[in-house]
């Protein structure tokens, strides 16, 4: 009997064996640390030897920098978006240009010389080369930029700082590893070693995320983690930032436009500001795009300047793209030569005629000429600051999709933004309404505000009516001056009703089916915006256009600039 139990205990016993061995292996398979190590070429997706990755504070970037003959480039929208979006590159005549507030600085594609104002420099690498990206050297845009950076090799990869505010770091308590994940079985992207330092990312309940000395970011151990503290980087403070000096005057601006269609217009200046008590600014609509090299033609004189001074008046001549329709502006501000050519040419007259201001009125400008408009806004300031000229610039109010216009660089260079308050119905619009409702003016002016100095913005306001006729689908209008409307008014017989949605007066009548409207400009209206624009603290009025006022109308801005 003995005989025959003793095998079944002996197989009982093996069974319990291998199963505890199983079990075992199990346990430590589960348990135990993961020997397996991340390929560090697939973890920073490095595509080749010149295809490095970026490190953007403690963030893996998506965009890619690129080594060339030992110098790292970042492509220019990478450039614009996180470092500096002062660079421009002209496609045109493959140059690089960096605006300050007195000094224009350019390169070529390929070419180690810069130059600029007061001279050139040759560098000791290329500052931007021209692949199937616009590539700029890191060490050029460090020269304008508070950045620093550190290059790593075997992989490629780029450690950037822009910004330096408190982090927490740690030092490692033991030999360890940082992992690709929280987890034993992640494999491992780095050994690190007892006393290493390290920043500390993110904290969770057994794991901590973390960056080490050499921009590798993966996860710890927290019991692996000691003297864990905050620490305040130094900050990088080599460059200075450019001082936008401008010339914004002590007092409030009046500014109104004076259409001038030829020489023998500005003749009608003294009869136009006879009633203008408090007009301090005339804008007269001189100098017109007239081809696509930066050509212009001009009805300036220096005698209409004289007579402006001693009435009491600055000018602040107006460049505009629009009195010539068949000119396409995109050339002119795409070229550096055009641009150059214009502006120079322009300015030289300026101050040859006594001009106190350029008032610049570009409009219609296509997307795609965004970028190459705010260069030219860059530029032009460099020469209004350098000859004493004011330099303003007109705006629609900023809706439908006309934030190219770069409203915060405006207000960076130029002295001073107009918003042209008027339009929100215009001669093509499919419904008739107002031309400058409460709500579109107050909109327009509170959008600006985000992006320009109060004292910088000037609100402007229409001194036109629209009279609308709605027949079925069939809507026009055409624009009519102060006088005109009362006249229509009186004609048909019609009383006006204050429109509390638009502050503005409101008549319509019917004839044959036709239904005649007008949303009115008059005193009533135009105090109800000077009202909003004294809220808002804004710099000042301008008024479209001289002639098309009622003479009472003055007295209310009046009003406006005394307070």
């Amino acid at each position: 009997m003995k005989k025959r139990i003793l095998p079944v205990i002996i197989a009982i016993v093996l069974i319990i064996i291998i199963l505890g061995v199983a079990f075992g292996k199990q346990i430590i398979e589960k348990y135990s640390y993961s020997k397996e190590v991340y390929d560090l070429t697939t973890y920073f997706e490095n595509s080749s030897d010149s295809d490095v990755a970026i490190i953007l504070q403690d963030t893996f970037m998506s965009e890619r920098a690129t080594l060339i003959d030992g110098t790292y480039y970042l492509d220019l929208e990478t450039v614009l978006t996180y470092f500096n979006n002062r660079f421009y590159f002209d496609d045109t005549e493959g140059l690089l240009i960096y605006t300050l507030p007195l000094d224009m600085i350019t390169c070529s594609v390929d070419s180690a010389t810069v130059n600029s104002l007061s001279g050139s420099e040759d560098l000791s690498y290329v500052p931007v080369r021209k692949t199937d990206k616009i590539l700029v050297a890191i060490d050029y845009v460090k020269r304008f930029t508070n950045l620093s950076y550190e290059a790593f090799t075997d992989p490629g990869r780029l450690q950037i700082y822009n910004e330096w505010s408190d982090r927490q770091t740690a030092t490692v308590k033991k030999n360890t590893q940082v992992r690709h994940r929280g987890g034993v079985k992640s494999p491992i992207l780095k050994e690190v070693k007892a006393g290493d330092k390290l920043i500390v990312l993110e904290q969770m309940e057994d794991w901590s995320k973390v960056k080490t000395d050499d921009a590798i970011i993966g996860f710890i151990e927290n019991k692996r983690l000691n003297d864990i503290k905050p620490e305040m980087p130094i900050p990088v403070t080599d460059v200075e930032e450019p001082v936008y000096t401008d010339l914004c005057r002590d007092h409030k601006i009046n500014m109104a436009w004076h259409a001038v269609a030829g020489v023998a217009g500005n003749d009608t200046l003294q009869g136009f500001v006879a009633n203008a008590s408090t007009l301090n600014v005339v804008a007269p609509t001189w100098f017109s795009i007239s081809d696509e090299a930066g050509s212009y033609t001009s009805f300036a004189t220096a005698d209409y300047v004289s007579r402006a001074h001693d009435l009491g008046l600055e000018v602040w001549a107006v460049l505009d793209n629009i009195n010539n329709p068949g000119v396409d502006v995109a050339p002119v501000l795409a070229s550096t030569t055009n641009r150059q050519r214009l502006i120079g040419s322009l300015v030289d007259e300026a101050v040859s005629l006594g001009i106190d201001g350029i008032n610049l009125d570009f409009e219609l400008i296509p997307s795609s000429s965004g970028a190459d408009f705010s260069e030219f806004v860059r530029e032009m300031s460099i020469a209004c600051r350098a000859n004493g000229l004011v330099f303003s610039i007109d705006n629609y109010v900023p809706m439908g999709g006309t934030g190219y216009y770069d409203r915060r660089t405006q207000g960076e260079v130029a002295d001073y933004v107009v918003i042209m308050g008027y339009d929100e119905h215009y001669a093509g619009s499919t419904e008739a309404g107002s031309v400058a409702s409460i709500d579109y003016v107050e909109s327009g002016i509170k959008m600006t505000l985000d992006e320009v100095p109060a004292r910088k913005v000037i609100n402007g306001i229409p001194f036109y009516t629209r009279i609308w006729s709605t027949s079925g689908t069939e809507v026009s209008s055409q624009a009519v001056d102060m006088a005109t409307i009362k006249q229509w008014l009186s004609n048909h017989s019609l009383t006006p009703q204050w429109d509390d949605a638009t502050c503005q007066n409101y008549a319509e009548y019917t004839d044959g089916g036709t239904l005649n409207q007008c949303w009115i400009e008059d005193e009533d209206s135009i105090r109800a915006k000077l009202n909003v624009m004294q809220a808002n603290e804004l710099a000042g009025v301008a008024e479209w256009r001289l002639g098309f006022e009622d003479p009472a109308v003055w007295s209310v801005i009046a009003e406006y600039m005394s307070y």
